[in-house]
């Protein structure tokens, strides 16, 4: 896709890998509506740059998500790409963390993503054009110690894509759910850190957007952006116990 005057919607603008799009999309012509709870955030994101427009948004509010594809449309222009990037990560046993952090993260990373599709989906389909990507994580397939409600917001994030998708083929709009293993992020860093962190060399956030884009040529629905989520996507659909064996023994738990 050329994207000269295109426009591109991004949630979790502020940081990590929706800052890194928005910059680079803007760079290449494109006009960036960017969201983020993170106004500081969002701001160094747009710098001086005339294309990148924030909206301080919580993702998990359907009215300000649906107010500001609105807004988007009616002022930028259609929206032709989207990233649902945002995303929080607290860590915890799950007996230990309250239980609104749980809610919280499930509100944030899966109903996050629910509001965002439902909101730009509609005018996608009527043009018959557009892209979609759902960002959930190899935390989607392989749950951790520590990252329980993590885990179960991104498993969410899989199914809810993987069903949208085959629910809306051919009607012309693009859908990818991209599963990056840990990546070299602020998310990364966590008050509690697992120490199956120390087993894995984060991939950069430019490695993840550029598989992003190959597995749109492709029309691949699932991502998996590097080899080692690759191999352990099958080392956990054929492997499970003996995978939970070694992460048990890494944490210390019994």
């Amino acid at each position: 896709m050329s994207f000269a005057a295109k426009v591109v919607f991004i949630t979790g603008a502020g940081s990590g890998m929706g800052r890194l799009a928005a910059q680079n999309l803007a760079e290449q012509g494109a006009i960036i509506a960017g969201l983020d709870l993170n106004e500081d955030g969002l701001a160094e994101t747009r710098g001086s740059s005339q294309a990148i427009h924030t909206f301080p948004c919580d993702v998990s509010d359907t009215d300000a998500v649906e107010e500001c594809v609105r807004k988007t449309e009616k002022d930028l222009g259609p929206i032709a790409r989207v990233y649902s990037a945002a995303g929080i990560m607290p860590t915890a046993l799950l007996m230990d963390q309250p239980t609104r952090t749980i809610l919280k993260i499930t509100e944030v990373n899966y109903f996050g993503v629910v509001n965002v599709a439902k909101a730009t989906l509609p005018a996608m389909f009527e043009r018959g054009r557009g892209e979609l990507i759902n960002f959930a994580s190899m935390a989607g397939w392989q749950p951790t110690p520590y990252l329980g409600a993590y885990n179960a917001s991104k498993f969410a994030v899989v199914a809810f894509s993987e069903v949208l998708h085959n629910e809306n083929r051919g009607r012309g709009v693009k859908m990818v759910c991209v599963c990056p293993p840990p990546v070299a992020t602020p998310l990364m860093n966590t008050t509690i850190r697992p120490k199956a962190f120390d087993y894995v060399n984060p991939i950069s956030a430019q490695d993840v957007l550029d598989e992003i884009d190959k597995c749109l040529k492709k029309n691949k629905q699932l991502c998996f952006p590097s080899a080692s989520s690759r191999a352990q996507w099958v080392l956990r659909r054929f492997m499970p116990n003996t995978i939970w064996a070694s992460i048990r023994r890494i944490e210390g738990l019994s």
